[in-house]
């Protein structure tokens, strides 16, 4: 793991037209916002944590739980916004603030159910030959096998049909990409457009830490999932 200052950060915007309001849902009464300030606050490498935002809602629950604040621009903030750059944007007001440091973190408020320890892998496969660390899981749709796209004809073909595999057991391997951690150095984010221009590491996690919060849907497995006594725990334990 490399060593150095890493910092954190939740990028939480204040609008969102799928679930209005979702990164200030409570699960256990706190705010997704807070869930991810806590999980930060559990990892002694982690230096600092900065909330990007462009709501005061937010910026306030940020500063309750002890996340220092960046406001986030209107144009970085909007449903076609990209990410990369309030990565980008947010990277620049800190090193104005506090000079320069070595490893970004971002955790997004939308997946509460990560845990540290998935966090702390993700920091330690930060090495020399890792431009960015992401963690996915094992998907359940293959599109060598289960996923279909229209024909343009109204019929239904595999998304992948140049070849058929009539067992999921004999298709490729496929995840899906989490939100449970990214990992990468401020230089790769400053001088790339996005995570797939340099050496992506996949860290694999448990299905059940990795909900993405963006329906409603989501958000009542993922809270009941954490608020039901010893769930997660049993969870963990399958999951070895």
């Amino acid at each position: 793991m490399e060593t150095g200052l890493s910092y954190c950060f939740v990028f939480a915007r204040g609008g969102s037209k799928g679930l209005p309001g979702k990164n200030l849902l409570p699960i256990n009464g706190i705010p997704l916002v807070g869930l991810s300030i806590e999980i930060a606050k559990k990892i002694s490498q982690i230096n600092k944590i900065f909330v990007s935002t462009d709501s005061e809602e937010i910026a306030e629950i940020g500063r309750l739980f002890g996340a220092e604040v960046i406001e986030r621009p209107e144009n970085l903030a909007s449903d076609t916004a990209s990410e990369w750059k309030a990565w980008e944007h947010a990277i620049k007001h800190v090193e104005k603030e506090y000079g320069s440091f070595d490893r970004f973190i971002s955790l997004p408020a939308t997946a509460p159910c990560r845990r540290h320890v998935d966090v702390r892998r993700c920091m330690q496969a930060l090495v020399d030959d890792v431009d960015i660390v992401i963690t996915t899981t094992d998907s359940h749709r293959n599109p060598w096998f289960n996923m279909v796209i229209d024909n343009g004809e109204g019929y239904a073909q595999l998304v992948n049909s140049s070849q058929g595999f009539n067992r999921r057991q004999d298709s490729p391997e496929c995840q899906d990409m989490a939100t449970v951690a990214y990992v990468t150095r401020p230089s790769f984010i400053k001088n790339n457009k996005n995570l797939w221009d340099g050496n992506v590491k996949a860290i694999k996690v448990p299905q059940h830490t990795a909900i993405d919060i963006d329906t409603f849907y989501d958000y009542s497995v993922a809270k009941m999932l954490m608020e039901s006594s010893g769930l997660m725990q049993r969870l963990d334990r399958l999951a070895q």
